[in-house]
């Protein structure tokens, strides 16, 4: 099935709107003025063969009653215009009529005196030129559609009555004009309702796509038609739903994670009067554990939280996030970069960053960073040499939890939240995180920011 291009139909539903109100005004219109035209055409011709009928039948009952050597004089009095009249002498001749010449005939007929009404009577019609009037040097030929009725005058006299019917008259300039006006006119009103409909509607699509982002949706008027406030109603109570059970984790987590951190340090303190070193030092690696993990939970789900946004050079923070992991022996490379301002929470992006650079020394060996600068935004990307990663596991790896040894690595390690955390950081800036696998091996992290993060 063949899919015609739609680059001239206009997208926004205002002007969709005012379109379909111009094409419907259009078509309508020439549907009227066509139907006019035709209807209109039909009323003339019909009004103007009335009235050459009515004419000849008293055109020739006036020849009838003057003297005969003043016929032909009053003949060519009365040729003028689109009218031509003439006198035929001798035994009448019969043409064969159509069914509608003779239907008009039979009008004429009943037109006339009954000892009138018994003598031969044609009507006709053809296309031709009608020749100037006798007598009259000056008059002009003309074409079109002729009309003739023969009528008897007198016995063995005869009047030819010829009418050059015009042309159909092309529409006029008034109604070209009026059509004009109403489309207008209704684009105009169209585009008052489309406004009322549309207003509401774009910025409930920008509260949704602010809200998807991260960022604090703003609440939507809700007004417009009863359809689109309903759903401006309905949007502003999830909003504050979803804000309530945010703000309502976000407690839960901080009070969690305070209550965690109590025993967790009474029992570290109270694992230095273990006797057993080996003991001791177990017990004190998985308190450590337990406390990175805690730490990992708490700031996965703060997410974008509280840090405050504010300008830096996102070149300068990545190139010293490099050069400390190089200092500690870490295999991460950087690829110099012009200064690149942005404003974001600073500890959040190099939070993320980090994670994303452990994970490709963790999993692929080593890390090459590099930044990419777009019109609207950064990409940060992480490069590694692993074995990358599933295209049906890349959504996956950004649930919480979720680690995937078994196709990157043969080391078990990590919390599982590292992925999780970077994606929460990245929406909480406006931004996305993407994994893709690389042509020749590895897998590529492509962290996005804007350069104004959502809700700054």
């Amino acid at each position: 099935m063949r899919v015609w291009p739609r680059h001239w139909w206009p997208r926004t539903l205002g002007a969709q709107l005012v379109a379909v109100a111009a094409t419907a005004m259009v078509v309508s219109n020439v549907a009227v003025g066509i139907w006019f035209a035709a209807t209109q055409e039909q009323i003339t011709e019909a009004a103007i063969t009335e009235r050459l009928l009515d004419r000849a039948v008293s055109a020739a009952t006036l020849l009838s009653g003057i003297p005969a050597r003043e016929r032909e004089a009053a003949v060519q009095t009365m040729s003028s215009g689109p009218w031509r009249f003439r006198l035929v002498y001798g035994k009448p001749v019969i043409h064969p009529m159509t069914d509608e010449e003779a239907r008009y005939a039979a009008r004429v007929r009943a037109m006339l005196p009954p000892e009138r009404a018994k003598q031969p009577i044609a009507v006709s019609f053809r296309t031709g030129v009608l020749p100037p009037a006798a007598g009259l040097p000056n008059a002009m030929a003309r074409s079109g559609t002729i009309v003739e009725v023969t009528l008897p005058v007198v016995r063995r006299t005869e009047l030819v009555s010829g009418f050059s019917r015009p042309a159909s008259p092309s529409w006029p300039l008034e109604v070209g004009i009026a059509g004009l006006v109403a489309m207008v006119t209704t684009s105009m009103g169209a585009a008052l309702v489309a406004r009322r409909i549309a207003r509401p509607i774009s910025q409930l699509a920008a509260a949704a796509t602010e809200a998807a982002r991260g960022g604090a949706a703003p609440r939507v008027p809700e007004e417009g038609p009863d359809d689109v406030r309903r759903a401006a109603h309905a949007f502003n109570l999830m909003t504050d739903q979803v804000s309530r059970t945010l703000e309502s984790q976000r407690q839960l987590l901080s009070a969690v994670g305070h209550d965690l951190r109590t025993p967790i340090t009474a029992m570290r303190i109270n694992s230095e009067f273990i006797e057993d070193v080996e003991l001791r030092e177990r017990i004190q690696k998985s308190l450590e554990e337990l406390q990175e993990l805690t730490e990992a939970v708490l700031s996965a789900g703060r997410g974008a939280g509280g840090e405050k946004t504010r300008k830096i050079d996102l070149a300068a923070l990545i190139e010293s996030l490099c050069t400390d992991m190089d200092e500690m022996g870490e295999p991460v490379s950087w690829s110099t970069h012009a200064a690149a301002p942005i404003t974001c929470r600073p500890n959040e992006i190099r939070r993320a960053v980090r994670n994303l650079i452990q994970n490709a020394v963790a999993y692929g060996s080593r890390a090459e960073v590099c930044l990419d600068a777009k019109p609207d935004c950064y990409d940060i990307i992480v490069e590694d040499d692993g074995p990358g990663i599933a295209e049906t596991d890349r959504k996956r790896v950004f649930e919480p939890f979720v680690r995937l040894e078994a196709s990157r690595s043969t080391e078990t390690g990590g919390s599982g939240l590292g992925l999780t955390l970077v994606k929460a950081i990245a929406e909480g800036h406006g931004g996305h995180i993407a994994l893709e696998n690389r042509s020749e091996r590895g897998l590529r992290a492509r962290l996005s920011l804007p350069l104004e993060p959502a809700g700054a």
